[in-house]
């Protein structure tokens, strides 16, 4: 195989076995398992503490503070794409200056004090704004929160978003550090815990979606609130009792620096001409400190940036170092810049890819708190927790799909997977188009029921459970999308940026959060001039429908920009070299 990288995942076992071998400040064995409570119940209580907020917060937003749904959703969708843009920052930091483990530390006291502050705003009544009415909250007669309770809601969720920032991009890769990946033992101990990692998540979901939620809405928000704090103060105590067990690992310096190193290096040698064959000594090819990369050779893509490589002179010193790193660098600097360059344009279509995803936090919980929420005579459905379903249908599918689906595909098309990285994210980028579409005609038939045999509290003689195909939909978007993202930027990004591409994921999320409050903004102001509101506060006379089918046209015009991309995608294997 040609290329930058080697594609096996877990993404970060590479990085983390080289890391063991090269550094020399640790003397002890990693302890694997003994430091996995530890590390491991640290993210579990911070993803409790945040989804736990996240499940319900539009909700609370509406009732305790009497935002419209418009307000409620910007805001919503504002914090979200700041807590998953932090992990990129927090990711720098941690390579480049503290480390993991107190990029980590300084994350959960962030979020315990993020989630302090949210209790505190549940249980003191002086800072909301005073009780309404149903009715007042639907014809907009409530007080609004004034400037000062406003300031104070937002200054938690800053916190929570730097928390998130210190913990999510680093638990991981601190979690490989601490298995010996030279071993047998050490990389079965390590590959388990993936799995296990993926099944916390699973079930911290699960939890928060139906126990918090239920707390929440039926008991008390200052108790939904209270429970994740007190996890997150036991996780904080958990992660640094095990600080006696863990391996330390020295940051490394970013990445980010080598890149522009290229970059500039190509641009001073932009005269130079390339030589037509490749003959040994003219690239700049010292030894990998990490001996399990590949020896990389130039490859002809963007052939301008082999320049960088290129040796004039006497840039190499005896001892085989470069004179200035600015001026030559090594051809696995090169080759990891075209790496990012080639995977660039995917990522800007998934930031449009996740529109659909966006959506089922905000108005698909405003739509269930306009619906029949009882299941059955006595059990009555908390409006946040219907995301349980899209759970229920990843948990069901996704063993199907790797268990029977994969393997019949790869019976008929000879590829392992059955299909590509590219194709599984297309298919991913089709479920949210259909998700978008279906919602939308959901929607419609919602409406018009609410308006034609709703009661005075606009609530629609449907039953919740209309949701489910919208809910289902979106669950098999996931699990191609997400899924097929975190794969293939583990088997397309060089081997040590591997922490950088699953911070894209984050970044991604970040971004389409944005781009979703932009869109909702928009539609909210132009329609509103025109005198029929698709987003006003009473979305039984909204148009959300029509919103809907304006996220699934703006979806099919990125499927096509992801169709053309992917085309002239080259993977690592297809680029022939010099």
């Amino acid at each position: 195989m040609s290329g930058t990288c080697s594609s096996f995942s877990p993404s970060e076992e590479e990085i983390g076995a080289a890391d063991l071998q090269d550094t020399n400040t640790n003397q002890r064995k990693p302890a694997g398992w003994k430091a996995m409570p530890f590390v491991l119940g640290n993210e579990t209580f911070e993803r409790l503490a945040s989804f736990g907020l996240m499940a319900n917060f539009m909700v609370y937003l509406q009732s305790e503070y009497h935002m419209n749904q418009v307000k409620a959703a910007t805001l919503l969708n504002t914090w979200s794409a700041a807590s998953n843009f932090a992990p990129v920052i927090g990711a720098y930091v941690s390579d480049a200056f503290i480390g993991k483990f107190w990029t980590i530390a300084f994350g959960s006291f962030s979020s315990l004090l993020g989630m302090i502050i949210m209790t505190v705003t549940a249980l003191l009544p002086q800072l909301r704004p005073p009780p309404c009415s149903h009715e007042g909250q639907l014809h907009g007669q409530c007080v609004g929160q004034n400037k000062a309770q406003l300031g104070i809601l937002i200054a938690s969720l800053c916190w929570l978003s730097i928390g998130t920032g210190g913990i999510r991009p680093c638990s991981i890769p601190f979690s490989v550090d601490q298995f010996d990946l030279t071993t047998e033992e050490g990389r079965k101990g390590n590959n388990s815990f993936y799995n296990l990692y993926y099944t916390t998540q699973t079930i911290v979901l699960l939890i928060t979606q139906t126990v918090v939620v239920y707390i929440q809405n039926v008991i008390s928000w200052a108790l939904g609130f209270g429970i994740p704090t007190l996890c997150m103060l036991f996780a904080i105590v958990l992660f640094f009792v095990g600080t006696k067990v863990y391996i330390y690992i020295k940051p490394e310096g970013s990445v980010f620096a080598a890149v522009a190193q290229v970059f500039v290096a190509a641009y001073k040698k932009r005269q130079l001409n390339l030589p037509v064959d490749e003959v040994d000594g003219q690239f700049y090819n010292p030894p990998f400190s990490r001996s399990l990369l590949l020896e990389l050779h130039p490859t002809r893509q963007y052939s301008c940036l082999n320049k960088a490589a290129l040796i004039v002179g006497d840039e190499v010193k005896q001892d085989g170092l470069c004179e200035n790193p600015w001026r030559l660098c090594s051809v696995q600097q090169v080759e990891d810049v075209k790496c990012l360059i080639n995977i660039i344009p995917i990522w800007l279509t998934s930031v449009l890819g996740f529109l659909a995803m966006n959506q089922q936090g905000t108005f698909t919980v405003a739509q269930a708190l306009k619906m029949d929420l009882h299941f059955g005579p006595s059990i009555k459905i908390p409006a946040g927790s219907v995301g349980v379903i899209t759970l229920i249908a990843i948990a069901i599918w996704l063993p199907f799909y790797d268990g029977v689906v994969v393997a019949a595909l790869e019976e008929v098309t000879k590829q392992e997977g059955g299909i590509t990285l590219l194709q599984r994210i297309g298919i991913g980028n089709l479920f949210s188009i259909l998700t978008m579409l279906v919602s939308g005609f959901i929607e419609t038939e919602r409406r018009l029921s609410a308006l034609s045999h709703g009661g005075t509290d606009g609530i629609a003689p449907m039953t919740v459970m209309w949701l489910t195909p919208q809910l289902i939909l979106i669950g098999f978007s996931e699990i191609f999308s997400i899924v097929g993202l975190i794969e293939f930027y583990n088997k397309q990004f060089p081997e040590h940026m591997r922490s950088i591409g699953n911070s894209l994921i984050y970044l991604t999320f970040s971004f389409a959060s944005y781009a979703s409050s932009t869109v909702i903004s928009v539609v909210h102001d132009v329609s509103a001039r025109h005198g029929s509101n698709w987003l006003s506060n009473d979305i039984n006379t909204s148009k959300l429908d029509y919103f809907y089918f304006l996220i699934a046209g703006i979806s099919s015009l990125n499927f096509l920009f992801f169709l053309f991309c992917a085309r002239r995608y080259h993977y690592r294997s297809s680029v022939k070299l010099m």
